[in-house]
């Protein structure tokens, strides 16, 4: 085990307290001592120590209108942060701005002071709406917690509504006429408020500020779709002569200005400097033991944790990577406390997207209150709803970024109080990679954020939305990149929109709103239960082929149901309840072809590219396979080809390099395979990407490069900037790729190194130690 000191501010910490501080036997040096006596001594690999930080307090500016300065120091607050003040200012004289800053560090008063200073001042207007302001969030919940916070101020004549897919349409009329702070989500502006705007004049053309919070979230292609969606409104709010200034809200990240600026199409200044205060925060990364040469699962590991340290009354957050995951170590930890005894297991529960709001709620007073003790949460909590003073925050694998580890870690400490964050480690070349190399967690910046709003696969829907909005001019085809004129001629090639003199119009009858999810494909299957006709959930498409095909055995809240039948034309898979006693693995296969090397770089005689690629996947079988791991037998399946073209980045290697390297002929399928898993499990280092975004390709002999290749890819049409990113850190990626594989305690290979929970081959052939050796043979043919 190693310890450090700290480096620096990471992240801030609110005044809000929750239940009872932990007893000081339970400090957090003494805490970790305690949890990795005995056999568990192995397991803490690493400790880092960071330091308090005191608040740097600012005046209120004096343009502060009375009624908001009343009513925040009537609620306590004396005095703003630095950088409270210092975003206050910014957007006050216009200017857009992000606040980046940490968890808990108060971002949400950096807006809001000047936003309901600029709606009292224009309650003097004629029409009693002189200014109006629209916050936009990633989720409904965070809408609503931001619903509350304004409603808490009880400002007199600030009249503030969420308008979402749930609000009532007999409330709807009167929110657009009458409310002069709206809080909704991205997807309504895009299906509703944009299309309809014509409803909004009123408030557009009173339009003073837009509020885009937690806009790190907006990343990839989701990303990409919100980048576009903002500039459809700020084309529309032109349109009513409104200038609205935008101010931004972000974990901490590397270069917010810069990300801000792509995602509103503007240039933005940026607030980064911590003024709030932050107590000593200990922080460890946990290995869990190897279990039946495999390690034991993060989430399992998390569960006892979680209950050691509720019964020893230290109130604790523990984030899992997915709702099942969530409550199955909320119930672990309630059934551990139950074995024990002493502890009510009632004081542990899960919180997690898709609970009530009243549950939320219900959830958060118990947590304040000190009734839960645990609480088992998604990355629903990460997304600025007011949970945080916790003792100890645990969490059960890498959650995809520095940016969301600092966030979730931020959740820790209360005033006066010292606090404890815990990774714990899944079974994943990432994770296994962090314990050895804790510098790449505690020494290195927090990643950029990674989008393409130029995808012509995500602006062509936005370009047709905007034309359906308004007519699309010359004059507005700069706002939305060099590349929308040749998007637009492919739209009037298909018919979609019509080119005029005046410029572009939508030509169909149905409205292109609906053509587009930003959150993903629009394309779904639904999963049906044979005898009630009940739908179950939905999957997308792409992964209905793999994960309920016909014979699949498909678990639904820890109910195992059996696929009767998949019909692709209907987009329908029927199930049937029970238990057959296996699992089912797809099998699949791949195949790429290159259409275009966008940049290439030459290694020696290894060639690095990056460009446009059309990748084949077809699933072909099934194994069924019991408990044990025997496999009963393997089925073939009639489904058809898919075809992806998206962006990839792929470097082919010579064969008498890898012969010299002692890689023979017939060991570079296994070779190369092993690299290729490897290599998608630690793309996440370099890319904002997780795993289950990026997909992999490996082959003795290509037909395009005649070489043994390799190639990862966006799993999204179009692309979504991850690969462009490995590209450019491509030297980084490869060695912390073969680092993993090398370090790695395995003999064969494991999930840990070059295992992959999605591969379609069944993770055969795999070569663990001549990965490690064609990898070096990439690095040492490395320029300078």
């Amino acid at each position: 085990m190693r310890t450090a000191a700290g480096r620096g501010a990471v992240n801030g910490v609110g005044a809000r307290a929750y239940g009872n501080p932990m007893s000081s036997s339970a400090e957090p040096t003494a805490l970790l001592a305690a949890l990795a006596a005995g056999d568990r001594s192995t397991r803490l690999r690493h400790v880092e120590h960071l330091p308090a930080r005191a608040a740097q307090l600012a005046q209120w500016p004096e343009w502060v209108a009375t009624p908001v300065l009343s009513s925040l120091t009537g609620s306590g607050i004396a005095q703003p942060w630095s950088h409270q003040r210092e975003a206050m200012d910014l957007a006050h004289a216009g200017s857009h701005v992000v606040l980046s800053t940490g968890t808990a560090s108060g971002k949400s008063l950096g807006y809001l002071v000047p936003a309901l200073s600029a709606v009292i001042d224009g309650l003097d207007a004629p029409t009693g709406r002189g200014a109006t302001v629209l916050y936009v969030a990633p989720t409904k919940a965070l809408a609503a917690d931001q619903l509350a916070r304004i409603e808490a101020l009880a400002i007199p004549g600030v009249r503030a509504a969420t308008y979402d897919g749930d609000t009532p349409t007999d409330e709807r009329r009167w929110i657009r006429e009458h409310a002069n702070v709206i809080l909704t989500n991205p997807d309504l502006l895009h299906h509703s408020l944009l299309p309809g705007h014509q409803h909004w004049s009123p408030f557009l053309r009173a339009l003073r500020y837009v509020v885009i919070d937690e806009c790190h979230i907006y990343r990839g292609v989701f990303g990409s779709h919100v980048s576009s969606v903002l500039r459809r409104l700020r084309r529309v709010t032109t349109r009513y002569r409104a200038q609205p200034t935008f101010v931004l809200a972000s974990a901490t990240v590397s270069h917010p200005a810069s990300h801000a600026s792509r995602l509103i199409g503007m240039p933005v200044s940026a607030v980064e400097v911590d003024g709030s205060p932050r107590e000593a925060l200990t922080f460890a990364l946990w290995e869990p033991p190897m279990v039946d040469d495999s390690r034991r699962s993060a989430t399992t590991e998390a569960a006892e944790l979680l209950a050691e340290l509720v019964e020893r009354d230290v109130q604790t957050l523990a984030f899992a990577r997915s709702r099942a995951g969530v409550e199955g170590l909320a119930s672990s930890a309630r059934r551990r406390l139950g074995q024990v005894g002493g502890t009510p297991e009632a004081t542990v529960a899960a919180y997690r997207g898709g609970y009530l709001p009243q549950e939320r709620r219900e959830l958060e007073r118990a947590l304040r209150d000190g009734e839960l003790r645990g609480l088992a949460a998604t990355n629903a909590l990460e997304l600025g709803v007011d949970i945080s003073g916790l003792d100890a925050v645990l969490m059960a694998g890498w959650p995809g970024r520095r940016a969301n580890l600092w966030q979730q870690a931020g959740r820790a400490g209360r005033s006066g109080r010292a606090s404890l964050a815990m990774f714990i480690a899944a079974d994943d070349p990432l994770d296994t990679y962090l314990l050895d190399h804790p510098e790449a967690i505690f020494g290195a910046p927090i990643e950029s954020t990674v989008m393409d709003p130029a995808n012509p696969h995500v602006l062509a829907p936005h370009l047709a939305a905007a034309a359906h909005e308004l007519r699309l001019t010359e004059a507005d085809l700069p706002m939305f990149g060099t590349g929308a004129r040749g998007v637009l001629d492919l739209l009037v090639e298909r018919g979609i929109v019509r080119r005029r003199p005046t410029g572009w119009f939508w030509a169909r009858d149905d409205r292109p709103g609906d053509h587009v999810n930003l959150r993903g494909t629009t394309e779904v299957v639904s999963i049906v239960e044979r005898r009630s006709g009940r739908v179950l959930g939905t999957i997308d498409e792409a992964s209905a082929h793999s994960q309920v095909h016909t014979g699949a055995v498909h678990v639904h809240q820890g109910d195992p149901f059996v696929v009767t039948d998949l019909d692709l034309e209907s987009a329908t898979a029927t199930v049937v309840r029970g238990d057959p006693g296996w699992s089912t693995h797809s099998q699949s296969r791949s195949s790429f072809e290159i259409l275009g090397a966008q940049r290439t770089h030459q290694w020696g005689e290894v060639e690095v590219c990056f460009g446009t690629v059309r990748v084949t996947n077809q699933v072909t079988s099934f194994l069924r396979r019991l408990p044990s791991g025997e496999v009963l037998g393997t089925h073939p399946l009639d489904l058809p080809e898919r075809s992806l073209v998206t962006r990839g980045v792929w470097w082919t290697m010579p064969l008498d390099l890898l012969e010299a390297a002692g890689i023979e002929e017939a060991h570079i399928p296994g070779a190369a395979h092993a690299a290729e898993h490897a290599a998608i499990g630690m793309m996440p280092l370099v890319a904002t990407s997780d795993r289950w975004d990026i997909g992999g390709v490996s082959t003795d002999q290509h037909p395009d490069t005649g070489l043994p290749t390799i190639l990862v890819y966006d799993g999204y049409p179009g692309g979504a900037g991850f690969a462009e990113r490995a590209h450019t850190a491509f030297g980084e990626w490869v060695e912390a790729t073969r680092d993993a594989i090398a370090r790695c305690r395995c003999e064969r290979g494991c999930p840990s190194c070059v295992q992959s929970p999605k591969c379609g081959n069944g993770n055969e052939p795999l070569d663990k130690d001549r990965a490690v050796r064609l990898l070096d043979v990439v690095l040492m043919s490395r320029p300078g």
